[in-house]
């Protein structure tokens, strides 16, 4: 579900679109023959061995379908098995070119999109890949036993329909510019997964069944709780297609597990993996070294990208009593010092976060257009007068403001929403002290979590942490039971249908839903309404932009920091890779899928 979705549009009479790919704004980067993206190197060599370590916060995994709620699938798993309709390029946004399907049709009126599949598209037991296993995966992610976000990404897909053994035709309810993406990007697999004596599983009931793909990797030795090894398949039906020119270049990936960050490092150093990214601004800066390093079979590179910073944030849970209030909830985020954590913690590594699309055109600035608004004007009073001044920017401790100040401007709000300080705590009318608990899986994390708390505890108010294991915290996720955690969303720059379930009201009901703060705004739903029937660029702008000032002025999200690099630490004596980082590229995935084995290693020097 985290990885890129593509899609694409087909009909079969004047169409709006029927190409080799599809899109956004109709401005694909590659013509209809082309021999490999940009960025690949197509004579890289086949072979040898990556060797990675899993960043997933998790002891081990438990089953192989990572399309089910319950339990924890391997990391990379999806993405190394599972072809798409559709596959997209680092090296542009919003556009998907054919994998499994060899073409894309789009009706006039935007109600259909149409794919053609490959004929010698096949899955890993040698059967093609048929219409009816598209639509087995549809129904599957669809069905009750996944999460919810499908349903919601989906939404204004009306059905699928198989018309001959090669051609599905995705049917909407309404016209939307990315629902041939979204659909091109889907999952799919095999109708034979989960077959048994003749009769296929419920899908929730598939669980230890090896998946029945048709990508590029298999699955090979496993060592539960240690690590899983994906084999490179021989046989790839795709593996001299354009779109795959130059990937999957190694015969066998090894993702090993590790149970804390401090056992990922030292392994790093002692050369039991090739290849890490690095999220900590204080291992980074104090604690990549060693004598690898010194040797130079280790390399510490930072790659540069232009991927939106994303919305990196402290979620406030608004089912909560506590943080009802907008006022309680823009008062909490005023105790946080980020230039201070920058300083003293962070080594200045970061960027404060600023809303939802930094770093995309849809960044929301200075006071609302005339076209944000007309979208806008309809809602006043059911959304914070603020959103129709000047973008709202995150508190600041820099010259001439101060902690001080802030922590003022936090009381005086707080007041006003009836709290205030007696008897050795913060409290409302009922007496209620103001106390809440920070959930996380890392109990790393407290370094972090403690100057701000440190901070509220001048207002009075006890900010309790509390780590729990991986698999506990998914669980409270999934039901909501936190008052506060800390989420790293991606960011997109061509947002669409997925912020409904971030952000939608519908969501906020739905048990593993994204919608993790809560949020139920008629505006909100209507704005992201907008963006998705937005039929050129400069209709969605406006309705981002819009979006984006009623998210931060309703507070709540404590917005955190951002980098402009990947950190990444590779072995340069087994790993070789293109000249250039793409710059829509996620690092360990480009990696992954572009990078290739040395054929021999350097002796050290």
């Amino acid at each position: 579900m985290r990885r890129l979705l593509f899609f694409v549009f087909l009909t079969w009479v004047n169409p709006l679109w029927a190409a080799h790919g599809y899109a956004l704004w109709g401005d694909l980067k590659y013509p209809a023959v082309f021999s490999h993206f940009d960025y690949v190197n197509p004579t890289a060599p086949k072979g040898g061995e990556l060797r990675l370590v899993s960043n997933l916060r998790v002891s081990t995994f438990d089953k192989y379908n990572p399309f089910t709620i319950k339990g924890s699938a391997p990391a990379y798993l999806s993405d190394l098995m599972f072809d798409t309709l559709l596959t997209g390029s680092l090296d542009e946004t919003g556009s998907g070119y054919g994998l499994l399907a060899q073409d894309v049709t789009v009706s006039p009126d935007g109600l259909s999109a149409t794919f053609k599949l490959r004929k010698e598209a096949r899955f890993h037991n040698g059967d093609p890949v048929l219409a009816q296993d598209v639509k087995f995966s549809f129904d599957a992610l669809m069905g009750p036993y996944t999460s919810p976000a499908y349903k919601t990404l989906l939404a204004d897909v009306a059905e699928l329909d198989v018309l001959d053994d090669t051609t599905v035709r995705y049917r909407f309810k309404k016209p939307n510019r990315e629902l041939p993406l979204t659909v091109g990007g889907l999952p799919v697999f095999s109708r034979a997964w989960g077959m048994e004596n003749g009769r296929a599983k419920r899908f929730d009931e598939i669980v230890t069944d090896i998946p029945i793909g048709s990508g590029p990797y298999k699955i090979g030795p496993v060592r539960i709780g240690r690590d899983i090894t994906y084999v490179r398949n021989p046989n790839y039906w795709a593996k001299d297609l354009n779109v795959r020119v130059g990937t999957a270049n190694f015969d066998r990936i090894t993702v090993k597990i590790y149970k804390d960050g401090t056992a990922r490092l030292e392994a790093l150093k002692a050369g039991e993996f090739d290849l890490m990214r690095f999220f900590s601004a204080g291992d980074w800066a104090r604690r990549v070294n060693g004598k690898r390093f010194d040797t130079g079979e280790l390399v510490k590179r930072e790659y540069v990208h232009h991927l939106p910073t994303g919305f990196q944030s402290y979620v406030l849970n608004t089912r909560r009593d506590l943080f009802k209030d907008v006022r309680v909830r823009q008062a909490l985020g005023l105790a946080l010092d980020f230039e201070w954590m920058n300083r003293q913690l962070f080594y200045n590594a970061y960027q404060r976060v600023n809303g939802l699309f930094g770093n995309t055109d849809c960044e929301a600035s200075g006071l609302p257009s005339a076209q944000e608004l007309a979208l806008l004007d309809s809602w006043r009073g059911q959304v914070p007068d603020a959103v129709f001044g000047p973008v709202t920017v995150p508190p600041s401790t820099a010259p001439p403001s101060s902690l001080r100040a802030n922590l003022r401007q936090a009381q005086a709000l707080l007041k006003s929403a009836g709290w205030e300080f007696r008897d050795g705590a913060l409290r409302n009318a009922q007496g209620r002290a103001f106390d809440f608990e920070y959930l996380d899986s890392n109990e790393g994390s407290a370094r972090v979590v403690t100057p701000w708390a440190r901070n509220l505890e001048k207002l009075g108010i006890t900010l309790r942490f509390r780590p729990v294991d991986f698999a506990l915290y998914q669980q409270r996720l999934q039901k909501f039971e936190f008052d506060v955690t800390s989420l790293a969303y991606g960011g997109a720059n061509n947002p669409g249908q997925e912020y409904a379930d971030l952000f939608g009201s519908k969501a906020a009901d739905q048990e593993d839903s994204g919608n993790m703060s809560g949020i139920k705004s008629p505006a909100v739903d209507a704005l992201i309404s907008d963006m998705t029937a937005a039929k050129t660029k400069a209709q969605l702008l406006p309705a981002c932009r819009a979006l984006d000032r009623v998210i931060a002025h309703n507070h709540v999200l404590i917005p955190q920091w951002s980098a402009g690099t990947h950190r990444m630490v590779f072995n340069n004596w087994r790993l070789d890779q293109p000249p250039a980082m793409p710059p829509y590229a996620q690092g360990e995935g480009w990696a992954i899928d572009t990078w290739w084995a040395r054929p021999t290693t350097p002796k050290t020097p």
